[in-house]
């Protein structure tokens, strides 16, 4: 028997569609994305779920109650649940800049209801017993810099909206902190932004592979954690930093991606440059995985948050020919039992 069963284990279905196409890699089908984290297996114990963009070709926002039924029972018959959900709120898919034009923040905010209501029925159907609803800015932050003030003012003002519709349905909104994203792509900016949303359920979702780009100042040198002269040799340092960084915005975090990453940015098809993910075994990789996802899932006091009861491997634009290896899920999965042995929690069930 496991020590712990929570939090539970899932895969990201999205690297299947983020980055690809558009002169990169085709597509992986959301079935196929399935079936390999179904199959994926370490010593008896396997994946509980994943988390899902709703995003063509894996489900479309404007997806039926029949379709809807039918993803809830693909992830059934798979032994399956399904986790927090990303909103397409970007402009190319029916949503607009959250500090645009009041026509792109409202369509915005409808990309927030459409997403709400699949998550709704979702749980209703029995396979989404928990999980939030993730968004970003849509907007780029050479955009953002040119009124800082005023644009991270317009981006709350959206994300206000989109949390009192997310209310309604009982979910809760996690802002992305990634480098690409306006008025997120700092760890300060990023705080500022939830401060001035000011609403219950908003919170943050943090990834271990774009936030090591914060501790670095990508795309906002004046919120640089480590020194210039930082060599990631120095443990000391860079633990000193994730500290920093997570007694800040931990708080905040209510959704949480397992990765790594080699200190690097990169982009794919449409997607802007942002922290590179790496193979969770990967020789270059700058995290030690299991001690660094425990600034974020342990309290200073080294208590653990449970703020979550789900936590989720990302694995966004790696390539098509390392997805389709049955051995990249299973190390995968070995490191986030890994994650749980240290951080986790058992609940009777």
């Amino acid at each position: 028997m496991q020590e712990h069963n929570y939090p539970k284990l899932h895969n990201a279905s999205w690297p299947g569609v983020v980055g690809k196409g558009h002169d990169s890699e085709p597509p992986i089908s959301l079935d196929t994305i399935i079936d390999l984290t179904a199959k994926a297996e370490v010593n008896g114990v396997k994946f509980d779920g994943f988390d899902l963009f709703l995003f063509d070709p894996h489900m479309n926002i404007d997806s039926t109650e029949d379709d809807i039924k039918k993803m809830a029972d693909k992830a059934r018959s798979r032994n399956l649940e399904i986790g927090s959900l990303v909103a397409p709120v970007w402009t190319p898919t029916g949503g607009g800049s959250a500090m645009g034009t009041q026509e792109e923040r409202r369509q915005f905010v409808t990309q927030v209801r459409k997403s709400c209501v699949i998550a709704q029925k979702l749980r209703e159907l029995g396979v989404r017993p928990n999980g939030v609803i993730r968004i970003d800015s849509s907007v780029d932050p050479a955009s953002w810099d040119a009124d800082p003030v005023g644009n991270t003012k317009r981006i709350a003002q959206t994300f206000r909206e989109a949390c009192d519709v997310a209310a309604d349905y009982g979910e809760s909104l996690a802002a992305e902190g990634e480098i690409c994203w306006g008025g997120m792509h700092g760890w300060k900016s990023m705080l500022n932004t939830l401060e001035e949303v000011n609403r219950p359920n908003i919170g943050f979702q943090a990834d271990m592979a774009h936030t090591l780009l914060y501790l670095l100042g990508y795309n906002k040198e004046d919120e640089r954690i480590l020194p210039v002269d930082f060599q990631w040799e120095d443990r000391a340092t860079l633990t000193e930093g994730l500290k920093t960084l997570t007694k800040a915005l931990r708080p905040w975090t209510i959704d949480f991606h397992v990765a790594q990453n080699d200190g690097t940015v990169f982009g794919a098809g449409t997607h802007d440059k942002t922290g590179r993910h790496c193979l969770a075994t990967d020789p270059n990789g700058k995290l030690d995985i299991a001690t660094d996802a425990g600034h974020w899932l342990r309290n200073e006091d080294g208590s653990l948050t449970k703020r979550f009861k789900h936590i989720c491997w990302d694995g966004c634009m790696f390539p098509n020919e390392v997805m389709m290896q049955q051995k990249t899920w299973n190390d995968i999965l070995a490191t986030m039992i890994e994650v749980r042995k240290r951080h986790g929690w058992f609940e009777a069930e």
